[in-house]
Parts: structure tokens; sequence; C-alpha cells
């Protein structure tokens, strides 16, 4: 089921996620919702709380090489990484990468993370994984963990590119009422 994203500047998106205790049906629904969300929304990794579940889970799909113009195959759900209580064991390097995030549609911007992490975490069913990257899913992974400490993307921009955002996202809010 497709669930409504949470879109920035909501409080819900500050609020620090619970970790998971349950790992039973509700959570295997809810992380099959946020797969059907995500990929309605085109994106690439979502965190519970964006669709106002503040739980310390989150989704990520990086899209397959295809012909295809079918989201669903270009990120099939098999893809699909479920990442449940994870912690950063880890992290070195820097890099930078332009950024974007369905809870800020629209807006893209360069953002400074480490380049490589290695992380623990749980799946549906509670078994733990240790998951080392240095590409991409390293920037995801950051981004989304993010959102479970109640942080978006553009908190990590300079004052001035924040002043700048906040001002234009204020005029696109105002123009959608």
């Amino acid at each position: 089921m497709i669930r409504e994203i949470v879109i920035y500047p909501d409080k819900r998106l500050k609020e620090i996620s619970k970790p998971v205790e349950c790992f039973d049906e509700e959570l295997h629904t809810l992380l099959d919702d946020m797969y059907d969300t995500m990929i309605n929304r085109n994106g690439v990794g979502l965190a519970a709380i964006q669709i106002g579940v503040p739980l310390r889970a989150l989704i990520i799909n990086v899209p397959v090489e295809t012909d295809s113009e079918d989201p669903r195959e270009q990120q099939p759900k098999e893809n699909t990484l479920e990442v449940i209580n994870p912690v950063i064991l880890d992290a070195e390097g820097k890099a930078r990468y332009q950024e974007g995030c369905l809870s800020v549609p629209g807006y893209f911007e360069e953002v400074d993370r480490f380049k490589k992490v290695r992380i623990e975490y749980q799946d549906r069913h509670g078994e733990k994984y240790i998951l080392e990257d240095d590409d991409f899913l390293a920037i995801a992974i950051q981004h989304e963990m993010d959102h479970l400490d109640g942080k978006v993307f553009i908190e990590k921009l300079s004052i001035l590119k924040r002043k700048k955002f906040e001002k234009e996202w204020k005029k696109r809010l105002k123009k959608q009422l």
C-alpha cells in the first residue's frame, strides 16, 4: 500500500525513531508499504519516519541497468535492502554527493558524507548482519540513518546554502496553498 510521505518542515521529521522490538507481520507490512511508497515516488531509499512511523527501519534499493522503463523492474523488490536498528560500526574517508530526498521533493544539493561505512543491522526477521560499502550505498545508508535521528540532508548544507534553500522552500510552499 502506498502511504503519504511526510514533507519538510513537518515536525515529525525531527523525531528520533525508536528501536524495532517486534519482528512481526506488522513490521513486514510496514516494510512492504515502504517499498511500494518509495517506488511510487521514484526514490532510492526511505526511512519509516518519512511515512510517519517513528521506528528505526529504512529501506534502500539501488536501481539496476535494464531496458525497461518500469521502476519495479529497475528496482525489483527482491533487491531491496531492509535495514532495521542500524548502528554505524566504522566510517572513514570523505565523499561529496548530490542528494535529494522524498521529504524535500525537487531539491538537490551536494552533501559531505563518509566515503566508507560499516554497519550492523537486523533484517525483517531480526537476524543480525554486517554490511560494508564505499559506494553509492554507503551514501544512501548515511542519508536514511540521518532520518532515524531526526535529521534531514539540508541540515548538512552551509549556512548560506541553507538560508537560500529556506527562502526558496517557503515561496514554493506558499504557491502550493
